[in-house]
């Protein structure tokens, strides 16, 4: 199985406790990030989610918080993809610094076939996932800030 990491940095115009309160908030992700389709609440501290971005194939993922600190937010991922992701935040004046760090394997059989060949778009895929993340925080502190 091939694995994947991805990181992406960014800032954004708002306090660290404001920024984690939105990121842990799983429940309204597709309020403000476009390519997270739907959110199921399983206990307080694990939801299925499905993410479709650019890519004709939508993710059916469960996301376990494994920590949830004021600066460190860390979940395990399983279904489609197993590995984890994690948000760091650090706070610089009147911006947040936000770091944002997966390492995931295809566990999805056709998905990890296509995977091989497809390498490259699905890096570009995820980018635009991720880009839509960054716009979509940078939207919801404003409309909440």
């Amino acid at each position: 199985m091939r694995t994947y990491e991805f990181h992406r940095h960014w800032s954004t115009p708002a306090p660290t406790t404001r920024v984690q309160e939105v990121l842990v908030d799983l429940e309204h992700y597709p309020e403000w990030w476009p390519q997270v389709v739907a959110v199921a609440k399983i206990d307080d501290d694990t939801a299925r989610v499905l993410c479709r971005s650019v890519l004709p194939y939508t993710l059916d993922l469960v996301l376990h918080a494994q920590r949830r600190e004021p600066t460190m937010l860390v979940v395990g991922i399983s279904g489609a993809l197993e590995g984890w992701a994690q948000f760091d935040l650090h706070e610089r004046g009147t911006t947040t610094e936000v770091s944002y760090a997966q390492q995931v394997v295809v566990a999805h059989r056709g998905l990890a076939v296509a995977s091989v060949l497809t390498h490259p778009l699905m890096r570009w895929n995820h980018d635009h996932m991720m880009a839509g993340c960054e716009q979509g925080l940078r939207a919801r502190l404003t409309q909440t800030g």
